[in-house]
């Protein structure tokens, strides 16, 4: 039976989950729910009681946490590897995982790219000191990420992990912003592996558009 992923087609967590399946090769189904929404439907509420996106339902395995939820897609489907076998390989694919999610997704995507880009294409005005804060804290991720980025042709190797995709889920809004666009550029391991990773089928396969 097919798996559904149930999550907002804008949703960089949607999208990262949603790049696990397409580079693995899985046929799925998907559901749109809103977070957003005044009334979140109850029987999405029982799937995720807090509510947020995405989450995944196999054979009546349901599943929510965008972590747990690619990892378990890597694990039960036939495909490529998501996950390096070399102990510290993947220990940095972890580490890289977590600091995206601690450090990184806020500033790129919820100041950079909303205020820069998402907020301006809807006719609203960004907020200049959210835009600001954003670029200095992206500024100080992406100088740690940067960092960490193994010098070889992905984030932990030679081989596409999950650490790609997670990043490159958030990479893909905040380099629309010309200003993050600049920042990326500058760091030269980072500006490298995003240019391979944006030219890859599934990246315009989960391709969400702007909101209009």
């Amino acid at each position: 039976m097919r798996p559904i992923l149930h999550g907002y087609r804008y949703s960089v967590y949607v999208r990262i989950a949603r790049l696990v399946l397409e580079e693995k090769g899985v046929a799925y189904q998907r559901a749109e729910v809103n977070p957003f929404a005044a009334d979140v439907p109850a029987a999405y509420l029982a799937l995720h009681p807090f509510g947020r996106v995405p989450a995944l339902v196999h054979d009546g395995f349901a599943l929510y946490e965008t972590g747990a939820i690619t990892r378990y897609i890597d694990r039960a489907f036939p495909g490529p590897a998501l996950q390096p076998e070399a102990p510290r390989r993947l220990a940095r694919m972890d580490q890289i995982i977590g600091v995206v999610d601690a450090y990184a997704y806020w500033p790129l995507v919820r100041q950079v790219f909303v205020h820069d880009v998402l907020r301006p294409s809807t006719g609203a005005n960004g907020d200049p000191a959210e835009l600001e804060q954003g670029l200095a804290s992206a500024s100080k991720a992406l100088d740690a990420l940067e960092t960490l980025a193994a010098n070889d042709r992905w984030l932990t190797g030679p081989d596409l992990s999950l650490a790609d995709l997670h990043f490159g889920a958030m990479i893909a809004y905040f380099a629309q912003s010309p200003r993050g666009a600049a920042l990326l550029a500058a760091r030269p391991r980072l500006a490298g592996w995003w240019r391979q990773l944006a030219r890859r089928p599934t990246l315009a396969t989960t391709d969400p558009g702007l909101p209009s």
